[in-house]
């Protein structure tokens, strides 16, 4: 047994090795020290291997997708290994030979199917990236797949943004050419992909053979209906196919045909940007506190999946955006219509992950009703728009709907259970009356004793004697037993001896049997077994149908998600007071009381306080114009820059990332949290807000900040919105000033886009002289009795000071450095020196007040009355009573106030 395992494990070494034995899946070895630590589970040893003890550890089968889900998430890959031959025929040849056993499927983090192991509202992406060589600039092709719902795309990616491309579908697993590990220009990019990123064999990405591969797939002669694709596209989409074939043998998940997108369909938004913003995770990697989490109104899986694909690739053809709009609009206008499809949605089941596990031979009959009760839902949800004038985007998905197959629709409502067991071995999972052959052999199962007793009867009849029985023992089985005084009518005539044939005599009694009697204990017998063999025949030809009818069947999902993803927009936009966005082709960004989505939500929750709303207006002047054909970018309409100013807590931030925020909602198709937008179309999103390092490649926080810049401003066309925050604060003062001076330069004569550019250099407010499209604004506060207030209020105008010394004192940091930081400033201020700061060196140490004061003698802090003084000497507290103690204060409290009267 341990040959056929080491001989199993070195044709996957780099994978955990659950081996099949009895009720247990095995490890062995290292994978049983790995599997131990981290799962959590004792760790034992059995036999030995070359003179050592071999280290065993093992799970449950039945508990085997729980331990999956901890060993994917810690990022290990697991090899399934199951007996793949009957024990009877291992024993024919030989009474110590082992039963064959062989890997059934890899499990890999871009490969799973369970639903314990999937998030119901996630898409989970096996992503393939191929790279070909070619003319100035290399060519990425990417790939990608979720094989829980079958859905399949490709794009042509540049290496200026792959990464982006990447971030965009944030993929699970990524598969490359294992030469790209060895190659230095590609080991930036993998080291940011990290160990999502996998090696596979270089002749998975050869794209000469891509086509074909392709093409047998699909089983189809040629690609050409599908899209004119790019080398490096079928490269990664072959590639893809390939580790899909590799990870699950002998298993074809039903994929949908690859799909191209074009460039620029989608707004480019850049890692750091998608990180900043905290789209679908917040910075510390969580979903709670993500604006995806802050706007999710879906009731769906489905739903939730294409909520997160909109939101990660908002479009940038208004015509599309506007069609979207137009579906949210009419639902919130209907909010009755809107309430009942989200009632009916919710009874909704995963149908394409159900498919693909039924595909896929993973499947039971849970998954069966799943498709049942999502034709149901459909069939519900498109009566409530029955003679109803919808928008397009909503007709066009109700067309979809109506196309799920009747045949399987009748099928699955015809065949299966109310309630059913969640594995088909179970059985039971077949309604009653849909077989007859299957209702008796259940009733022969379930109602052995009243067939017996119906028998029983009828004998009793035919014959006359009423005392005739019939009974069961392990030796005869079932038999007829009649007194002997009473056995005439059985043993007498051609036709009664041709009947009844003799088994027993007993002392008392004589037994009997008929062929019918004999018949009836087989069936009995094997009544179960044969109702099982029944049922799962029956499902294999339900599986069958709807696997032959898959592609109808996810066209009405993705309708059904479509639907319910208008519908959470519209229930959204109601609950928290959005407004529908003017998208169009201008230059335009003018929001008016806009707010930022989670900040807004989470005050309500946390203290019911209300966001402070604030407008913002980057358009250029003679707002909305579009650009002529002869520009086409818009580049002749150039757009404004906000020179944003103010204290730290004031709100800067906040306001810097809602803009960002709103236009990525107005172009997702939702209504946005403002008073009113009108946006022209963003063709790239750039933010650098905050600060950050990546130590492990070497770069502190200023060369993190500057890299970032860096990409903006060689990226950013006339089209963009950039936001930015802070830049040149990670060095000394005066290079930063003059990094931020430039860079302000740079965005509006070379970049010439929209921006915000939030800054603590107050030395740039003087640019709004020289540059026409600079303007100056600034975060309000109100200063009262040396503390300040912050407003939250953006404001025309600039901001003189930054306040951080009294945000360093809200912060808690203690009053001797506050006082110190004052008088220090103070200094700095007022002082006309070329340097200042050599003036205060000779005033420290930093804590010489505070010293000083706590070396005061008490004399000279206190200056207590001397009737205070003198009594408080005499108090002895231990001898007080409570009443006496209580004088005492009264008393204490008199004199310190200076009443002398007694």
């Amino acid at each position: 047994m341990m040959e056929q395992y080491i001989e199993i494990k070195a044709a996957n070494p780099d994978c955990l090795l659950f081996y099949r034995m009895g009720d247990f899946y095995e490890l062995f070895f290292e994978d049983a020290v790995d599997a131990a630590r981290a799962l959590g589970i004792t760790l034992t040893k059995r036999g030995q291997h070359l003179g050592q003890a071999i280290e065993m550890c093992g799970v449950p089968v039945h508990a085997a997708d729980d331990y999956l889900q901890k060993l994917i998430q810690l990022g290990f890959r697991v090899a399934v290994c199951e007996q793949v031959e009957d024990p009877a025929e291992a024993k024919k040849r030989g009474g110590k030979s082992v039963v064959r056993r062989d890997v059934v499927r890899l499990v890999t983090p871009g490969t799973l199917t369970e639903d314990k192991l999937l998030s119901p509202s996630q898409s989970n992406h096996l992503m393939a990236l191929a790279r070909i060589r070619g003319g100035e600039e290399a060519q990425f092709g990417l790939a990608w797949i979720d094989i829980s719902t079958g859905s399949f795309r490709v794009a042509e990616s540049r290496p200026a943004r792959v990464l982006a491309d990447i971030m965009r579908v944030e993929p699970s697993e990524i598969i490359l050419a294992d030469s790209l590990f060895e190659d230095p220009e590609a080991k930036p990019l993998i080291e940011q992909l990290g160990q999502r990123a996998v090696p596979q064999p270089q002749v998975l990405f050869d794209s000469s053979c891509a086509e074909s591969r392709i093409c047998r797939y699909f089983a189809v002669a040629s690609l050409e209906g599908y899209g004119n694709f790019s080398r490096a596209e079928l490269a990664a989409a072959a590639a893809a196919l390939a580790y899909v074939e590799k990870t699950q043998f002998n298993e074809r998940p039903p994929l949908e045909v690859p799909l191209r997108e074009e460039d620029g369909a989608s707004l480019f938004i850049d890692p750091a940007t998608r990180a900043n913003l905290e789209l679908s995770r917040t910075l510390a990697g969580e979903r709670q506190g993500s604006l995806l989490k802050a706007i999710d109104r879906t009731v769906t899986g489905g739903g939730g999946r294409k909520l997160c694909e909109w939101l990660m690739s908002p479009l940038t053809d208004p015509e599309e955006i506007n069609s979207r709009l137009d579906a949210v609009a009419w639902l919130i206008r209907e909010s009755r219509l809107c309430e009942d499809v989200r009632t009916a949605l919710r009874r909704l089941a995963d149908m394409p992950r159900a498919l693909s596990r039924l595909a896929m031979n993973r499947g039971g009959p849970r998954d069966l009703s799943a498709l049942r009760d999502g034709a149901r839902a459909a069939e519900v949800v498109a009566a409530l728009f029955a003679e109803r004038e919808t928008p397009e985007l909503i007709k066009e998905a109700l067309a979809a709907i109506a196309a799920f197959p009747d045949e399987l629709r009748a099928l699955l409502a015809d065949c299966l259970s109310d309630e059913v067991p969640l594995l088909k071995r179970e059985g039971g999972f077949v309604r009653h009356g849909h077989a007859a052959e299957l209702d008796e052999l259940r009733a022969l199962r379930d109602e052995s004793r009243r067939v017996i007793a119906g028998l029983q009867l009828s004998y009793a009849e035919d014959t006359g004697v009423r005392s005739l029985k019939i009974k069961h023992n392990n030796v005869l089985g079932y038999f007829i037993e009649v007194t002997a005084a009473n056995a005439a009518p059985l043993q007498e005539g051609e036709t009664a001896r041709g009947r009844f044939i003799h088994r027993q005599t007993m002392a008392n009694a004589l037994r009997f049997t008929t062929t019918e009697l004999s018949d009836l204990e087989t069936r009995i017998a094997n009544a179960a077994d044969q109702a099982l063999r029944i049922e799962l025949g029956l499902f294999e030809d339900m599986v069958l149908c709807a696997v032959g009818a898959a592609p109808a069947i996810k066209a009405a999902a993705e309708a059904l998600a479509v639907i319910d993803v208008y519908a959470a927009l519209a229930v959204l936009a109601e609950e928290q007071g959005y407004a529908r966005p003017r998208v169009d082709d201008s230059m335009a960004f003018e929001i008016v009381g806009g707010r930022h989505p989670v900040v807004e939500q989470a005050l309500r929750r946390q203290a019911a306080q209300p966001f402070v709303a604030n407008d913002c207006d980057l358009s250029p002047p003679g707002e909305g114009v579009t650009p002529s054909p002869a520009t086409g970018s818009g580049a002749e309409q150039a757009g404004a820059i906000w020179l944003l100013t103010g204290p730290n807590m004031g709100g800067k931030s906040t306001f810097l990332r809602q803009n960002a925020l709103i236009a990525i909602m107005a172009q997702m198709g939702s209504f946005v949290p403002a008073g009113a937008a009108h946006i022209g179309v963003v063709d790239r999103l750039f933010s650098r807000v905050g600060a950050s390092d990546d130590l492990a490649r070497g770069r502190s926080t200023f060369m993190v900040e500057m890299v970032e810049t860096a990409a903006i401003l060689n990226l950013a066309t006339a089209r963009s919105l950039v936001i930015l925050d802070e830049i040149g604060r990670g060095t000394a003062t005066f290079d930063g000033l003059s990094i931020a001076w430039a860079a302000v330069e740079h965005l509006h004569e070379v970049n010439r886009c929209r921006s915000l550019f939030a800054t603590h250099f107050h030395e740039l407010t003087a640019l709004a002289d020289k540059l026409d499209r600079l303007a100056n604004v600034t975060m309000k506060v109100k200063e009262w009795k040396g503390d300040v207030v912050f407003l939250h209020e953006v404001a025309p105008g600039a901001a003189d000071r930054s306040y951080g010394i009294q945000v360093a004192r809200l912060a808690g940091l203690p009053e001797a450095v506050v006082t110190r930081a004052r008088d220090v400033l103070a200094q700095l201020e007022s002082s006309e020196r070329d340097n200042p700061a050599l003036t205060l060196v000779d005033d420290l140490p930093l804590f010489a007040a505070h010293l000083k004061s706590a070396q005061a003698k008490p004399s000279e802090t206190s200056a207590l009355p001397p009737e205070l003084a003198a009594r408080l000497a005499e108090l002895h507290p231990d001898d007080l009573s409570p009443r006496q103690a209580l004088e005492a204060l009264y008393e204490i409290k008199r004199l310190a106030a200076g009443d002398k009267s007694g």
